[in-house]
């Protein structure tokens, strides 16, 4: 499997950014030099994360999101990260 990752990543399977292949192994998410645990999604090129804000959910069930936005670098945790 190649080492690129796509410019934008869910982890929710509703998402047409949803990739099950990439998501099976494990993907860190590093954010402005911060490791982050809680990302629900991510675009590269436009520099923003999205995490979830507590326990909160909305009327569908879904977890209320929050966009942060910084430098964000994904890696594979398995492999080395970069520095």
């Amino acid at each position: 499997m190649s080492e690129e990752f796509p410019d934008r990543l869910s982890t929710n399977p509703q998402s047409p950014f949803y990739n099950e292949a990439i998501l099976s192994r494990d993907v860190g998410i590093r954010f402005n030099g911060v490791e982050k645990n809680n990302v629900e999604e991510y675009c590269i090129s436009e520099g923003w994360i999205r995490v979830s804000a507590g326990k909160a959910r909305d009327r569908y069930g879904n977890p209320m999101t929050i966009k942060l936005t910084g430098k964000v670098v994904p890696y594979y945790r398995d492999a080395k990260p970069e520095a």
